[in-house]
């Protein structure tokens, strides 16, 4: 009878590696700077993650411009770019097919800055604050 082998929730070893080098591809051909597009070469653009579909055929880069502004612009420019900046990471990266780019806002800084607030919040600062207890009345008690 045949192995079974449950099916992982997360991406593979190998999906990782190769979202990573890719991500360094794209963070070097962007810090270059080398395009004839304004939007690109103004903004200096972050790259937090990169994941790859499982064929390794696609891959989705979660993009930020320092600051956060012109995000949607900056992603415009990027898919507009998007042949040269394929052929870049191909230049960079050994596989056997260059991956598909697509670019997505990244939203993780935006829910981290929530979260931060959240913890910060009075309501919650309250909960876990430690009970203050009173050391005086426990002495007291103990010399009668």
């Amino acid at each position: 009878m045949a192995k079974r082998f449950e099916q992982t929730t997360g991406p593979s070893q190998r999906q990782q590696r190769v979202a990573e080098l890719v991500r360094h591809a794209l963070a070097e051909v962007l810090s270059r700077g080398d395009f004839q597009d304004d939007v690109l070469t103004k903004n200096v653009i972050t790259i937090p993650e990169v994941r790859m579909s499982p064929d390794l055929k696609l891959a989705t880069a979660y993009v930020m411009p320092l600051g956060g502004k012109d995000e949607d612009a900056v992603i415009r420019a990027l898919e507009k770019n998007r042949k040269v900046l394929r052929q870049e990471v191909a230049r960079r990266v050994n596989l056997k097919f260059a991956p598909d780019l697509r670019f997505r806002r990244d939203e993780s800084f935006d829910e981290a800055a929530r979260i931060d607030s959240l913890l910060r919040s009075e309501r919650v600062a309250r909960d876990t604050a430690k009970p203050a207890t009173d050391i005086s009345d426990d002495d007291s008690e103990q010399e009668s």
